[in-house]
């Protein structure tokens, strides 16, 4: 790959360091370095070069709205190609430099931030560094040789916000204090002050962080001192951004516009759904509104299926369990759990474990409350409780409609586990989720219900418990300072083998100085065999079970993390806080 300007210098005046981003021979070299990094596969740097020369867009910009690369990776790798430094938090200015002599329409159009100014050099963050010309522009006007800095949009968007806003935020209060004056058959003036374009663009810039940040959760929650902004990254809720309390109203009720939900009601609970396209990637968001003391709460489900990977090997399933889960697929009848706390990718395995199973020769329904994402050649139904369509009424229709799999979305109650019992009696392989916190307490939570102990051993094939741990970042894991003495203790487990690297969370920018990045999947399969069956039967405890699905080799969840602690994916707090053990 041949060397690219050292754009960080600012001493060539740009005029003669360029890079002609609609050329093939930066989509080659640029793409070289993507594979080089690991950032995409060969057939995906196939896919976005072919769709740049077809289309005519700027490589870069494909790989963005193919979903193949997201904004703050693509950000560090052009930073990387072209030796720009990543924008740091620390220079950002409390107050804009220059703000009198660079008019702020010029740098928001463009991208542009001034940072500082350093003598004759003007520090200057980008967030287009193939587009020169607004560069230079200000150079020459303003007199200044330029230092560049490379920055993600949600951190231009929040950077402006930040130093040039006061004035958007004076009106978004303003906005709120009309909003909370409205009264509820005001309809139309609640709804301008919600499409007005500084409510229009916080609520974007919210949304827009929260993907950049690889959220699942936007959590938005009014208190008597401020509207805390919150995002779930990894399991984990983050603090975003603190607003002041009165943007509350004008914020809520355009959330409500854009899910359609009754922006006059504040005295309930409301749900919708909002779908955005975002990097050229459709995105669905599940919106849950809920009255409190100080305003409603509202929190939002980030639904990417970009980011979803349904393969049991990239979802962190160990491979003897991945084997084991196969063959109890291949039962023709017979019920499988997936069990685990709200959060913790049951969903996400079933989808899974139906893509697999899902061919030409074969009907699979699916039952759920709501509909996560949209499977192909799978018939999905949306229960709806309130006009009579609930679990229990849409399974006997579903019965009478020929099915050969059937996912259940969750057994809530007696009825709805007898018919799932009823179904796998006559044929029928059924897949369903519980909430209990291992795989034996599903069997004591289903005779709760009122199954039979008999009916139980004759059709549950297994079940399989799960949680989700953090990934440890690859860019900054430390190894463990106390590994000697852990490696000692734990010498003897059945986790235990292979190559030793534990390590423990550090934080940098590649993860957002949070440490871990992605997450991985933990699990125990508990085998309904003959044994197992006939302490079912017996009407074994709860231990008595779990002792012996271990004895029959069952791996648990904290055998099974811990073993991914030991290879380095995870930290052992992380396992720890997971499965509830010291």
């Amino acid at each position: 790959m041949e060397a690219q300007p050292d754009y960080s210098r600012g001493e060539t005046g740009y005029a003669h360091a360029r890079v002609d981003a609609h050329s093939s021979a930066f989509a080659e070299s640029f793409g070289a370095l993507l594979l080089a990094e690991k950032a995409i596969d060969e057939l995906a740097l196939q896919r976005s070069q072919r769709a740049a020369r077809q289309s005519g867009e700027r490589f870069d910009h494909v790989l963005t709205k193919l979903g193949l690369v997201s904004e703050a990776d693509l950000c560090a790798h052009l930073g990387k190609f072209l030796r720009i430094p990543q924008l740091d938090a620390s220079e950002l200015p409390l107050e804009p430099p220059l703000r009198d002599v660079i008019p702020e329409k010029f740098i928001r159009a463009n991208g542009l931030l001034p940072l500082a100014v350093q003598g004759d050099r003007l520090v200057l963050a980008v967030t287009d560094p193939l587009e020169l010309e607004p560069v230079e522009a200000l150079a020459y006007s303003s007199g200044y040789r330029i230092e560049l800095r490379l920055a993600t949009p949600a951190q231009f968007e929040k950077a402006w916000s930040s130093l040039y806003g006061a004035k958007q935020e004076v009106a978004l209060v303003d906005n709120d204090l009309r909003a909370n004056d409205a009264s509820e058959f005001d309809l139309q003036r609640l709804r301008d002050i919600a499409n007005e374009a500084p409510v229009v663009r916080r609520v974007n810039q919210i949304v827009a962080d929260a993907i950049e940040a690889r959220a699942s959760d936007i959590h938005i929650e009014p208190s008597l001192e401020a509207v805390q902004v919150r995002y779930r990254i990894d399991g984990a809720l983050r603090t975003a951004e603190t607003l002041p309390p009165g943007l509350k109203a004008a914020i809520a009720s355009r959330i409500k516009i854009m899910a359609r939900l009754d922006i006059a009601e504040r005295r309930l609970p409301q749900d919708g759904r909002i779908k955005l396209a975002i990097r050229g990637v459709d995105i669905d968001f599940r919106v849950s509104t809920l009255p409190t003391a100080h305003g409603e709460s509202i929190v939002l489900r980030i639904l990417d299926r970009s980011q979803i990977a349904l393969d049991f090997d990239k979802l962190g399933f160990e491979t003897q369990t991945t084997a084991q889960l196969r063959k109890v697929m291949k039962n023709p009848n017979g019920i499988v759990l997936v069990t685990g706390p709200t959060g913790s990718g049951k969903t996400t395995t079933l989808y899974t474990a139906l893509k697999e199973l899902t061919t030409p020769d074969v009907k699979v329904f699916t039952v759920e409350d709501p509909i996560e994402y949209q499977l192909a050649s799978v018939n999905q139904v949306q229960v709806q409780p309130a006009i009579g369509l609930d679990f229990p009424n849409t399974l006997r229709a579903i019965l009478r409609q020929d099915p050969d799999i059937i996912m259940i979305g969750e057994i809530r109650d007696a009825e709805t586990a007898k018919i799932a019992i009823q179904s796998s009696l006559t044929g029928h392989l059924v897949f369903s989720t519980l909430h209990t916190n291992n795989a034996a307490s599903s069997i004591t939570r289903l005779i709760d219900m009122g199954v039979e102990n008999y009916l139980i051993a004759s059709t549950v094939k297994a079940v399989l418990a799960q949680r989700l741990v953090r990934r440890l970042c690859p860019h900054c894991a430390a190894p463990l300072e106390t590994r000697a003495q852990i490696r000692a203790q734990f010498a003897g487990e059945r986790f235990a083998a292979g190559v030793e690297r534990l390590s423990s969370p550090k934080g940098c920018p590649h993860c957002r100085d949070l440490g871990y990045s992605g997450r991985s999947t933990i699990a125990e399969l508990l085998i309904m065999d003959e044994k197992m069956q006939r302490l079912v039967c017996e009407g074994a405890s709860e231990a008595t079970l779990e002792a012996a699905a271990r004895e029959a080799g069952m791996t648990t969840m904290y055998q099974c993390g811990m073993s991914k602690a030991w290879r380095g994916e995870t930290s052992i707090e992380e396992v720890a806080r997971v499965t509830r053990m010291d």
